[in-house]
């Protein structure tokens, strides 16, 4: 020992120069080995992750987020916004000495340095948060999957720099920001979303636990995949916090045993047919600023209404689809779509396009709102409404008659096309007021032969529905279907009638900021300039479409169309039964409805008023709930004048029924009604009087003279027809009750779509003179009495063979009784040629 004493004493500088140059040489590689390909702490923020652009609907909820395709969602808060009960549990679980360390636990590494020694590997972490956040902001990933010495060491280091760099808030705030909590969500208002469908800033205790204890392994610790292994972490974390005296037990247990309400997915999405449309846009607009951008775009859309949109959707189709016992067969109607918007604005309100986006089996992802489809009746509105314009020689007007009978027309082929109404039931002479209302389909094709096809499809075009107007195959089929629109154009064509005329774009997007708060873009009300109908054509369109006498025909008294308030509605029903439609408004709102396949696969007889009325009925309803009534206004430089109910024309004396109508002015009827004409009559033999007959056996009648086209209807129907000269023979007839409707031996069908209660048949009797009443007996029980002319009875369709008898009571007392007229009522039973139903 002394020798070694005396080597080291006379060898020490030797000794001391090359422990010296070991020491430096040691340093030097291990500052190498720290230090090299350590990135600036300056360039922290290249590390950030990029802003996530946010769609909104209009009240501020948000829709959906649009995250860069190689990254996850990530929105950043400022600590101030996070709740304080998330902070302590991200602190007391991850790092319970952070307000105290400079960045680095010594403790902490050194506990978890001995742990790797003993176990030959690098098995603990101990990584306070700053060191989790330089790893995350300033490492790549293949740096920060290392789990070596060398990796802990450079992270210490630069949180160490970082945390010199910036206070204890903003480096909480960047790892809060930055930690990854699974499913693509980045962050804590992504993690918030992702799980509990809510902002981070509504977390509770029980939630802000569960995410900080997942923080440590989010893939392992998916709650949705691992619930058990998931809650033992928010247990763990909720003692961290006891232990560090964030919380007390009671506290802990209390928040333990609440029950977590999860998001219906991880990746949520309110209104994703629209969301969708709205993100084509922003492609189109802001291409370099969508992914990543962090743009906050405020939409059009109400969460709200579109939820309504929804439920009541699902709920017609399940109620269309799953019939009561002895109700019907199922309707295999798998689909819908909902579209509503502000006919001044033409802000879309609603954009529902199929019930569950993300049902395969219905193809549920397809956004029918926006595809093409058949629409039926729908058109018949702006079929009259081009006809009424002033500049045509001989323009419409709700007063004037068409005949509702058998009319062969000639295509712009060449061929003939002969339109029918349902169940071949032809009405005779109907005025458009009738007619458009109860969607008859032969007066809507003469009413477009009478404008001429060209006049139609330059309306279409200026209107919006450009898909209509462009197609080379269009012809007098279209008023009734025979063309294709998308449910969001005839929906913003439908906005001419509450807007006075005005063609409208749909509008998507309100507002458009960048992450830094700049506006880019934000709509701005501009007055209405395109001008396309006379208001005063849309006001008398829309007084008929709201007129609930003129549809009761086709629809019956108590129809889906109505609505509790001021509306007007068209519905739509394509052959086959595979769209159908309805579409409807009120002063400040067009809402549409479709139901149908997205595959075009027919439904079993489900109609307009069948299928989509009642989801416009209950959608208009609900979200109208509490708003005030408004009446359409009428504009000024329209005239009121009386017709004669039959022939449209000035009423006669001889007219038994009139109403009124609005007319541009120079439209309205000049000629007195000639369909009621009165003739002397020889009461002795029923025909002609002659200047023969003696003036005690004249007698005036009224006869219906219908135009020679529609002299077959009357006949088949039973009006009667004035003698056609004074041949001397008496009638059987002449002075005994006669029934005149129905024909006998007829056989009636009952309708199974329309409601039984609309389906009516017209009862009427030729009566002696001095008749004062008539009583209608149908199998022997009393229906009714009248006790002035027409003497005409409406009586309900009834399933079975009948007998119908009158009894008229005559001015002495007297009374006579006709014959008995035999007649059947059976269910109806399709024709080998579908044609458009009637409430179509």
């Amino acid at each position: 020992m002394t020798r070694l004493f005396a080597w080291i004493k006379r060898h020490f500088r030797r000794i001391a120069l090359a422990s010296g140059v070991l020491a430096l040489l040691a340093a030097a590689f291990l500052y190498v080995w720290i230090f090299q390909g350590l990135p600036p702490i300056e360039q922290f923020e290249a590390g950030l992750k990029l802003p996530s652009t946010r769609i909104y609907d209009r009240n501020g909820a948000l829709l959906y987020e649009i995250s860069p395709p190689e990254q996850g969602r990530s929105t950043p808060l400022e600590l101030a916004d996070i709740p304080q009960h998330c902070v302590n549990a991200f602190v007391a679980t991850e790092d319970a000495n952070y307000w105290s360390h400079p960045g680095v636990d010594v403790e902490g590494i050194a506990r978890a340095l001995w742990i790797n020694l003993r176990g030959g590997e690098v098995v603990a972490g101990g990584s306070t948060i700053t060191q989790q956040a330089a790893r995350l902001l300033l490492m790549d990933p293949n740096q920060q999957a290392e789990r070596t010495l060398q990796r802990k060491l450079k992270e210490a280091v630069l949180a160490l720099q970082l945390q010199n760099l910036l206070s204890k808030d903003d480096v909480l705030t960047l790892y809060l920001n930055q930690v990854y909590f699974g499913n693509l969500a980045y962050g804590l208002e992504a993690g918030a979303r992702a799980y509990f469908g809510k902002s981070a800033v509504d977390l509770s205790l029980p939630e802000c636990a569960l995410l900080a204890g997942i923080a440590q392994n989010a893939i392992y610790y998916d709650p949705l995949t691992n619930f058990d292994g998931a809650k033992e972490r928010q247990e763990v974390a909720l003692r961290l916090m006891v232990e560090s005296d964030y919380i007390d037990q009671e506290t802990a247990d209390s928040a333990a045993n609440d029950e977590l309400q999860f998001g219906s997915t991880p990746f949520p999405i309110d209104a994703p047919h629209f969301v969708m449309a709205v993100w084509k846009q922003l492609e189109r607009t802001y291409p370099e600023q969508l992914y990543g951008g962090g743009l906050d775009v405020v939409t059009t859309v109400d969460a709200r209404w579109q939820q309504t949109a929804q439920s009541i959707t699902r709920q017609q189709l399940t109620f269309l689809n799953h019939p009561q016992q002895g109700e019907g067969v199922p309707a295999n109607a798998n689909n819908a779509a909902v579209v509503a918007l502000d006919p001044y604005t033409g802000q879309i309100l609603t954009m529902l396009g199929s019930p569950d986006y993300f049902d395969e089996a219905i193809d549920g992802a397809v956004n029918a709102a926006l595809a093409l489809r058949q629409p039926g009746s729908a058109l018949k509105p702006f079929t009259y409404a081009a006809a009424m314009n002033p500049q045509l020689a001989d323009p419409y007007t709700a007063a004037t008659m068409i005949l509702d009978v058998e009319t062969p027309f000639i295509t712009r082929k060449l061929e003939s096309y002969t339109p029918s109404n349902y169940g071949q039931v032809e009405h005779g002479p109907v005025l458009v007021r009738e007619a458009l209302a109860s969607s008859y389909n032969i007066p809507a094709v003469v009413a477009l032969e009478h404008q001429g096809l060209s006049n139609f499809v330059q309306f279409m075009e200026n209107i919006g529905l450009e898909n209509l107007a462009q197609n080379t195959e269009v012809d007098l089929s279209i008023t009734l279907g025979g063309g294709e629109v998308r449910l969001i154009d005839l929906v913003g064509a439908y906005s001419i009638f509450p807007n006075g005329g005005y063609r409208i774009q749909p509008q998507y997007i309100l507002s458009v900021t960048d992450h830094d708060g700049n506006l880019l873009y934000e709509w701005q009300q501009q007055p209405l300039t395109q001008q396309v109908l006379d208001e005063r054509i849309a006001y008398i369109i829309t007084d008929i479409l709201s007129d609930n006498n003129a549809r009761l025909p086709s629809f019956g008294l108590n129809s889906p169309l109505q609505i509790g308030r001021p509306a007007a509605a068209k519905t739509g029903t394509t052959t086959d039964f595979r769209d159908n439609w309805v579409v409807g408004y009120t002063p400040n709102l067009v809402v549409g409805v479709w139901v149908g396949n997205a595959d075009n696969t027919p439904m079993v007889e489900v109609t307009g008023i069948s299928g989509a009325g009642p989801i416009y009925h209950h959608f208009m309803r609900q979200v109208l709930l509490g708003q005030p009534e408004l009446d359409f206004q009428r504009p000024d430089g329209l005239t009121r004048a009386t017709v004669c109910s039959l022939s449209g024309m000035l009423p006669t004396s001889a007219c038994p029924i009139t109403q009124t109508e609005w007319f541009i002015p120079g439209t309205e009827p000049t000629e007195e009604d000639d369909f009621y004409q009165v003739f002397d009559i020889d009461r002795q033999t029923g025909l002609l009087a002659t200047e023969d007959t003696p003036d005690e056996d004249v007698v005036q009648q009224t006869f219906i003279v219908l135009p020679q086209e529609a002299r077959d209807w009357g006949v088949r129907h039973g009006l009667r027809q004035p003698p056609l000269g004074a041949v001397v023979t008496a009638p059987d007839d002449a002075d005994r009750l006669r029934l005149l409707e129905p024909d006998p031996y007829t056989v009636f069908e009952l309708s199974p779509i329309v409601p039984v209660e609309t389906q009516r048949l017209r009862l009427t009797v030729g009566v002696p003179e001095g008749t004062q009443q008539v009583t209608y007996y149908m199998d022997d029980e009393l229906i009714g009495t009248v006790e002035e002319a027409p003497w005409a009875l409406w009586w309900v369709l009834d399933l079975g063979q009948h007998e119908l008898v009158a009894e008229a009571v005559l001015a002495d007392g007297s009374t006579t009784r006709s014959e008995p007229i035999p007649f059947g009522v059976v269910e109806y039973q399709p024709p080998q040629s579908q044609t458009i139903p009637p409430n179509s």
